[in-house]
């Protein structure tokens, strides 16, 4: 058990988390700094001025292990500099690169004091507090902390909710994650192998952080998971609660204006959360549902498990149950094996779900997956050609989804004012920035605004209807 006093105290000490990667990394990375408030720690924006410093990393993108190495070669100039002036630096790497390569970042970068995975970082002070004591150690028999063990108790159990004061700094939108971990194995992921099987929070601590995000001023959530429409939480009486049910029931909150989720899988698009669409104004019209490619033969490769035609039949029974309802989606191309026609199909699936934004990647090799060791690898000239290609058009479609905004009135939340003076700045239900003229004290609210015009990434509007409404 930790020796450290849990008792709140003054901060005294600064740390400074660098995140990578997705939405759940922000959000766990919000949680370290929960963690190690009540340890004396507050956050800082300028990496000079911290005494401790966290890579939260995500090994989804290419070289994420290389880029890893590359800031701790930074980090280790930084802490010569603080020590030549009397100070120091501890140094820590957490996240999925952590989960993945834990051992071996401990012997290639001996500056990082701790290492370890997203289901650890409840034990961080304890870590650090090893950690430290590792220090008086001779050189040569120092060695990282390494905590990249998958733990049988429920992390967010064991961590301190946030500061109201808090909270309500990081601004009127929050994320919350319901779920983590994948039990799908798509040949090309690392998240089942760095995040675990899929485990689901209970009900009643879903909501019951849900509260305290509405209390603190919070007015937008979005749930997290690796695949979060698998959502499967127990209520009280031990029954199993799909995410459609959950967003009923967090909808009961009052206070809470906007919900969303991201990321999800459409095998677990069921017919519950398709209706809670149809049902809950909260909940909004903007759905991230991957399809990776366009072709059967593909999508078999990668172990999708669903087909060209499920997808678009399933996208289908979405706009019918709520017409409004605008698409983004995450591309692979040069999967191994994909040819031209592949790809073609990929295009033809794109123009025929119409997105309103996407995320496109060139396929890339993660060690340890079914897919570093499949036939037909592409060549890497092809993979770029066919990703411009791709994400030429997807932004056509976004252009156009955009356009289609000018003249409507949209209902934006008001999140701080804007870059010029009586600027303000907010979000539309499908998740674009958008920009006006307005008073100050319409922060916070949900005002219409009408659209009058676009830029490259944003809308630009107008106050309507009555100010004071």
């Amino acid at each position: 058990m930790s020796r450290i006093d849990t008792k709140p105290q003054t901060p005294s000490k600064r740390v400074f988390i660098k995140t990578y990667g997705c939405q759940m990394n922000v959000y766990d990375s919000d949680r370290m700094a929960d963690a190690l408030a009540p340890h004396g720690y507050a956050p800082t924006q300028q990496i000079a001025d911290a005494d401790l410093v966290l890579l939260n990393t995500c090994h989804i993108r290419e070289k994420a292990s290389e880029k890893v190495f590359s800031e701790l070669g930074r980090l280790k100039e930084l802490q010569g500099e603080k020590r030549a002036m009397g100070g120091d630096l501890m140094i820590g790497v957490a996240g999925c690169v952590a989960q993945a390569e834990g051992e071996e970042i401990a012997r290639r970068a001996p500056v990082v004091d701790l290492v370890f995975g997203p289901q650890a970082y409840h034990r961080l002070p304890v870590m650090l507090e090893q950690a430290a004591a590792r220090r008086h150690l001779h050189p040569s028999l120092k060695r990282a902390v390494v905590d990249t063990d998958f733990p049988e108790e429920d992390k967010f159990a064991h961590l301190p909710a946030a500061r109201r004061e808090v909270t309500l700094a990081r601004g009127l939108t929050a994320f919350l994650t319901v779920q983590e971990g994948c039990d799908k194995f798509c040949s090309f992921c690392v998240v089942p192998y760095t995040r675990g099987a899929e485990v689901s929070r209970p009900v009643a601590q879903v909501l019951d952080e849900a509260r305290r995000l509405v209390d603190a001023g919070v007015r937008e959530i979005t749930l997290l998971g690796q695949n979060v429409n698998a959502y499967h939480g127990l209520d009280a009486a031990g029954r199993d609660v799909g995410l459609g049910e959950l967003a009923h029931l967090l909808a009961e909150i009052s206070g809470l204006e906007r919900l969303r989720y991201t990321t999800s899988h459409p095998r677990d698009m069921d017919d519950a959360l398709i209706a809670a669409h149809r049902d809950l104004p909260l909940l909004m019209p903007y759905l991230h549902l991957p399809v990776q490619s366009g072709s059967d033969r593909i999508l078999k490769a990668m172990n999708r498990k669903h087909t060209r035609a499920q997808y678009l039949a399933l996208i289908e029974r979405i706009r019918t149950a709520r017409p409004d309802m605008a698409l983004s989606g995450d591309f692979i191309v040069g999967f191994p094996g994909e040819t031209d026609a592949d790809f073609e199909d990929t295009l033809a699936i794109i123009r025929e779900v119409g997105y309103a934004s996407a995320y496109s990647f060139k396929y890339s090799t993660r060690p340890g997956t079914p897919g570093a060791s499949l036939d037909g690898q592409v060549d890497e000239a092809v993979k770029t050609e066919r990703l411009h290609r791709l994400q030429d058009l997807v932004a056509g479609q976004m252009q156009a989804f955009n356009a289609s905004m000018v003249g409507r009135t949209l209902p934006v939340l008001i999140e701080r004012p804007g870059r010029e003076p009586g600027q303000l700045g907010g979000r539309s239900p499908y998740l674009q920035a958008v920009h006006f003229d307005g008073p100050a004290e319409l922060i916070g609210a949900i005002h219409p605004v009408e659209i009058v015009g676009i830029s490259t990434n944003s809308l630009e509007g107008r106050l309507a209807g009555s100010v004071a409404a």
